[in-house]
């Protein structure tokens, strides 16, 4: 699967919805392609305090509930469209989910690397 599809399919998945007054959800979404050759997509929760999390943890959860671990492509996408670098959490979370994940490609706003290339020196 290309990036482009996997852009189309997380932007079907934005959408800045407010569900209480100071929680927004769906400003950035992101899909990801897994080595089976499924895509499972996830959008942002932001809530007070710092308890919502990232597009790309939605995303992980959805795929490891259907038991899968490996990434094989990634991308990440604000409500204008703008393709985005996960963060240094999601890039951390990802790797620990499953070592191999460092050779997942990511799509960024100039380019395409491997996870291992956005995090070269992981904590363990």
């Amino acid at each position: 699967m290309e990036f482009s599809e996997l852009k189309k399919r997380a932007m079907e998945c934005v959408g800045l919805e407010q569900t209480n007054k100071n929680t927004k959800i769906g400003s950035v979404a992101a899909a990801i392609l897994t080595d089976q050759g499924n895509v499972y997509t996830g959008v942002s929760i932001v809530t007070p305090c710092s308890m919502g999390f990232c597009a790309e943890h939605t995303a992980i959860g959805t795929m490891l509930t259907a038991r899968e671990s490996r990434i094989v492509k990634l991308v990440a996408v604000y409500q204008d469209g703008s393709v985005l670098s996960p963060c240094g959490r999601c890039r951390e979370f990802i790797k620990q989910i499953d070592a191999r994940n460092g050779e997942c490609l990511i799509q960024l706003k100039n380019g395409i690397k491997t996870l291992d290339e956005l995090l070269p020196d992981q904590w363990d």
